[in-house]
């Protein structure tokens, strides 16, 4: 039987696993054991995704979480070891581009096991943005690379993979897999829109470091959003770091901050709002799943694609290009049903190719 070992560390990490993990337990020759690093430890954030996703529970939780970037990847790599020397997993199977991916990628490679990444591929070329970093370092430890979209695929051609030993797959975008899979039961999962009483409203989300380290683009965002609350209601699902450097700077806020939600939460979030603003790189693709326009709080996007079709404005941090931005995707109307990321099907893809 194929073993692999899958570690896990942050939200978008337990969603897209949601999709891979049912993949994988739909084969009786494989066995996959799930790691979690603790990145993400507030409840929230963690373990009710994997009770809300019946993802398969960690078989080993290495509590590494609330440190600089180098002690936490440090502490994870110390952790990973001991795991993967008493596995001895046939695959390491990592998710997208932050600390724990970087972590379980170095780790595995120094033992000489083969890594599998998926999200492989994706470049916003902005090398100050931790994710970045790892993402890059990630694809090049990498024996199989799962790409989500033919512009993926481009980077590591531009960058000489096929003159590597690395095998690059174009997979499909997993999310999609989940958000399709989830969205017919979130209705019954989650009542959310009623229990904040949410008419018309706008989703924003904020926790890059590109934004909450850098009070002036802080400032601006949260002048942004106060304005457009004037006219339709925000609201903010808050992640706890970005709630604790508004609180230490006394920002003035006048629109509607909650608690981190789970997935069947968002999926309804996303469904009921208007159009959504975020400077997350899961976010955006998730509003093009649910037929919504977004407006990034970035300076630049790894999905190129949305960009280009029209679905997503790049906005970056100053309060008059985001007050734009909303009124002109306010005017658009692309076309959703257009097929970017592989139609849902990107897991058994995946399966199928770790399995040969």
């Amino acid at each position: 039987m194929m073993k692999i070992v899958t570690i896990l560390g942050a939200r978008p990490q337990f969603v897209k696993a949601a999709a891979v993990s049912r993949a994988i337990s739909g084969r009786s020759s494989l066995n996959e054991v799930i790691v979690h690093t603790g990145q993400h430890y507030d409840d929230n954030m963690s373990d009710i995704f994997f009770k809300e996703m019946n993802i398969p529970t960690p078989k080993y939780n290495l509590g590494v979480h609330g440190s600089s970037h180098s002690v936490m990847t440090g502490k994870m790599m110390e952790g990973i070891e001991t795991v993967l020397l008493s596995e001895s997993p046939d695959w390491v199977l990592v998710y997208g581009d932050t600390n724990s991916t970087l972590a379980a990628a170095l780790t595995a490679s120094k033992l000489h096991m083969q890594v599998a990444h998926i999200e492989a591929g994706l470049r916003s070329f902005n090398m100050r943005m931790p994710e970045e970093v790892n993402r890059i370092v990630t694809d090049r430890l990498s024996n199989l690379l799962f790409c989500p979209t033919e512009a993926a695929v481009k980077n590591l051609r531009k960058e000489g993979f096929p003159h590597l030993s690395e095998r690059i797959v174009l997979s499909g975008d997993v999310m999609q897999d989940a958000a399709m899979y989830y969205s017919k039961m979130s209705a019954s999962k989650s009542d959310i829109l009623e229990r904040l009483s949410l008419g018309d409203f706008l989703l924003a989300t904020v926790h890059r470091q590109e934004n909450t380290d850098d009070e002036l683009r802080l400032r601006d965002i949260i002048s942004a959003l106060n304005e457009l609350n004037s006219s339709v209601k925000v609201v903010m699902p808050v992640h706890p770091r970005t709630l604790k450097i508004i609180e230490g700077l006394s920002l003035e806020i006048q629109f509607v901050m909650i608690p981190p939600v789970g997935y069947f939460d968002m999926i309804e979030l996303l469904k009921g709002c208007k159009l959504v603003l975020t400077d997350s790189g899961g976010l955006q693709k998730e509003a093009f799943f649910f037929g919504k326009g977004c407006l990034t709080l970035r300076d630049e996007t790894e999905w190129v694609e949305l960009v280009d079709g029209g679905y997503n404005i790049l906005c970056g941090s100053e309060r008059g290009n985001i007050i734009d931005g909303y009124d002109r995707i306010s005017q658009s109307n692309p076309d959703y049903t257009i097929d970017l990321y592989g139609g849902g099907s990107a897991s058994n893809r995946i399966v199928q190719e770790l399995s040969l």
